[in-house]
């Protein structure tokens, strides 16, 4: 537990480097189980899900080592329980992708109900639907999954065209790898962290085709082999970064990204009246003048992603005019907004939609963070405010960002993390 210490006013400006996607290395973690051998994983981020994950793994008999600077050798060889640790699963909802791949192989598989950040219900039905197609049985009994197969077998799995679920597209995938026959999954998700998965299992001897489209065709094979891969870059930590340099008025420029991940985050910003240049595996925003307004309406890829919304909340809240941010997949996802109210943002929700008069500036106010998205963005507030921001819940931070504070540092924000016990200490002296 700590709080993130944002005084503001100071332009960000240099280099900063993006880590690894949280959301596209933990399926690969998970995949991992499916292998009866060595899987090496670079580019992992060294945050709490990943940390996290790992220990799922441990637990269910898997061994791993850092064996390089975000390099992960994992050891599948041998599981020993089917059954995830609730205390686990509790913490992130990324944990319940194990649940496809112990079914998958060992054809059971015993998991908690997931939990994670609080911006939706996020229901797994869609996840169960998919195993009881492939022949499972499955029970829910006080908010534990028990999924247990004689055999898989392949069939015609439909996935709701509307929500385009990332993760039950990951477990279905994992479970269909090692079942007999052929599985058609169709409206499935078409996120880059889910071609990522494809693309590995792929790499593991799976037979996918249709690669990133929307239509996925599994042809169950009898074992997977051990592969090197790299995780992707992270798309939402580099969105970002690329926000906080265009509303500090600042120069950033953010390295180690997939530019073709990264449209409907360009276009947006090149909406509210920021340069983006690209060069490579960068992109490069330039600041200098108060943003305009710009709608958005959050979809799935290739349409704008929900995990940026409340940084492009905050931009919209210091912009010249009124911004509209319709948010379509999670419906607490506006958790940030009371706390950004408080800054001084004129900001009302409307059903699913926030309403954004912008303001010429925010004031520097104690906040708290609810999930990784509010922290982040309530911390870009904080660099465009005026005077100091306390940020609380900066252990919702280490989850998705791997040494945010550091990372913003070196582009010049005064900004400082405190744990709690260290604040607590401070308070009483004066």
């Amino acid at each position: 537990m700590g709080k993130v210490i944002v005084t503001g006013g100071q332009p960000l400006r240099g280099e900063v480097r993006v880590s690894g996607s949280k959301n596209g290395t933990l399926p690969l973690l998970a995949a991992a189980l499916l292998v009866p051998g060595e899987t090496i994983i670079e580019n992992v981020p060294r945050i709490r899900d990943v940390m996290t994950m790992l220990e799922m793994l441990r637990a269910l008999g898997a061994k791993w080592q850092w064996v390089g600077p975000g390099q992960l050798r994992i050891d599948a060889s041998e599981l020993r329980s089917t059954a995830a640790p609730y205390d686990l699963v509790r913490a992130m909802r990324g944990s319940f992708y194990v649940a496809g791949a112990l079914l998958g192989r060992m054809r059971e598989a015993e998991v908690p109900l997931p939990g994670g950040c609080v911006i939706g219900t996020r229901p797994v039905d869609f996840h169960l639907a998919g195993f009881r197609a492939l022949g499972a049985h499955i029970e829910d009994e006080h908010g534990v999954m028990r999924a247990k197969a004689s055999r898989l077998r392949g069939a015609r799995i439909y996935l709701d065209p509307r929500y385009r679920s990332v993760g039950a597209t990951i477990n279905i995938m994992l479970a269909a790898c090692l079942a007999d026959g052929t599985t058609v999954l169709e409206n499935a998700s078409r996120e880059p962290e889910v071609v990522a998965c494809e693309e590995m299992l792929a790499r593991c001897g799976a037979k996918i085709q249709g690669i990133g489209a929307a239509t996925v065709v599994i042809e169950g094979v009898k074992r997977l082999h051990g592969t090197r891969v790299q995780a992707i870059p992270d798309r939402m930590e580099a969105g970002t970064f690329l926000v906080a340099g265009a509303i500090s008025g600042g120069d950033v420029t953010v390295d180690n990204v997939r530019p073709d991940h990264m449209h409907a985050v360009v276009e947006k910003l090149q909406e509210a009246g920021f340069v983006v240049h690209h060069k490579g595996t960068a992109l490069r925003t330039v600041g200098g003048r108060r943003p305009k307004a710009v709608d958005i309406s959050t979809a799935p890829y290739p349409g704008f992603p929900t995990d940026l919304q409340p940084n492009f909340g905050v931009l919209a809240a210091v912009a010249e005019g009124t911004s509209v941010v319709e948010e379509t997949i999670f419906e607490s996802r506006f958790n940030y907004a009371d706390e950004l109210a408080r800054m001084g943002a004129n900001i009302r929700i409307v059903g699913r939609a926030a309403i954004i008069r912008g303001v010429e500036r925010l004031y520097g106010a104690p906040v708290v963070a609810t999930d990784i998205r509010a922290g982040s963005a309530l911390v870009l507030a904080g660099l465009v405010a005026e005077g100091k921001t306390e940020v609380e819940g900066a252990e919702f931070l280490d989850r998705g960002y791997e040494d945010f504070v550091g990372k913003l540092r070196a582009l010049g924000a005064q900004v400082e993390r405190v744990e709690e016990q260290e604040a607590e200490v401070g308070a009483c002296s004066h």
